[in-house]
């Protein structure tokens, strides 16, 4: 599967409805993206917890790191965010999740990953738009996994790893950040049906993935030997910044 992170984020803003539609027009199978909690409590499609490096609100508010939880919505919404990445997409907006939602599921799946906000907030929006079973969601925060599990089995969810913490609370270390058989069982645990990392893995863990009934996707992958390697191995999916090239390296696709 060819997994375009934060839309064609290499041709337009990431996390935002041109970069989406124009990950849709290149055919990419899964349309990744991230979301925050506001202020106000909506959902809003963001990577940082800052709004700094992909809007102007530093420009707009005369101050550093203003973090997207200390603004509503609507003050969100008027920020440009598409001129730090090109004066063609000047006047982009920040997105809602939901109308992320409505424009990447017409054509295409969506894969939210959760950066801030609580799990109910997540499932209610999924639910109001009948979205459960038709979009994968996915966060380094396991315990916010296993909560969005507890509280709506049929949702499909993608472990990020390796996690923020351990289950000790630690960050893990190097050692710890290949995937092995240990961070398997943990996936399986949170009910989790795939397992998305880093480069660092091996056909071995790969084959006990499967063997465990779980996918594995790989990020963020744009050079091509690179992708070939991974294949080699017996990944499920690439996430990439350029999915035309990461497709034509998987395979060629009829026209």
């Amino acid at each position: 599967m060819v997994i375009a992170h934060r839309g064609y984020s290499q041709l337009a803003p990431e996390n935002t409805l041109p970069s989406f539609r124009l990950a849709l027009a290149a055919r990419a199978d899964l349309v990744e993206l991230d979301f925050h909690q506001t202020k106000d409590g909506q959902l809003i499609v963001l990577h940082d917890r800052e709004l700094d490096r992909t809007t102007d609100a530093r420009k707009r508010w005369r101050r550093k790191h203003i973090r997207v939880n200390a603004k509503t919505a609507v003050e969100i919404q008027s920020l440009d965010a598409g001129s730090w990445f090109d004066a063609r997409h000047a006047g982009a907006r920040v997105p809602l999740l939901a109308e992320a939602l409505d424009t990447i599921q017409k054509d295409g799946i969506a894969l939210l990953e959760s950066k801030s906000g609580e799990p109910a907030a997540c499932v209610q929006l999924l639910r109001s738009k009948g979205l459960i079973n038709k979009v994968v969601v996915q966060s380094f925060d396991w315990a916010f996994l296993r909560k969005i599990h507890e509280d709506e089995p049929k949702l499909l969810l993608a472990a990020l790893g390796p996690p923020e913490t351990l289950p000790n609370g630690k960050r893990p270390r190097r050692v710890f950040r290949k995937l092995s058989a240990e961070w398997i069982n943990g996936v399986q645990k949170i009910g989790a049906k795939v397992i998305v990392w880093n480069k660092q893995i091996s056909k071995r863990a790969v084959h006990l993935a499967h063997a465990r009934g779980l996918k594995v996707w790989i990020y963020t992958i744009d050079n091509p030997k690179l992708a070939k390697r991974l294949l080699e191995q017996g990944v499920d999916g690439l996430i990439t910044n350029n999915p035309p090239l990461i497709g034509k390296t998987i395979a060629p696709r009829p026209a």
